[in-house]
């Protein structure tokens, strides 16, 4: 009879892993810091290609509108910053 009260009093491993299971991260605190930095490089991106305003809109200074830094090293930077991204996303987190 003993055994049968210490059986009824102790809870089953069943029922104590049920009440202590909460729902797991996603991601990882490595996968949120990757994802920041390729937000960054992507404003970064978008940075570069900002600028080259003139005050007369009769103005077309090609020399700052057709600039490397414009049309070939800011997009290369954006796609980049989005490859970041999408590494960061499929990193399995360890664990």
């Amino acid at each position: 009879m003993a055994k049968q009260q210490a059986a009824k009093e102790k809870p089953s491993p069943a029922s104590t892993s049920k009440q202590n299971t909460t729902a797991p991260f996603i991601f990882d605190r490595t996968n949120y810091i990757i994802m920041l930095a390729g937000i960054v490089v992507i404003l970064l991106g978008f940075a570069l290609m900002s600028g080259g305003g003139t005050t007369d809109p009769n103005v077309f200074p090609k020399e700052e509108l057709y600039s490397f830094r414009r049309i070939t090293l800011a997009p290369v930077v954006v796609i980049i910053g989005f490859c970041i991204e999408i590494f960061a996303i499929l990193k399995r987190p360890k664990g």
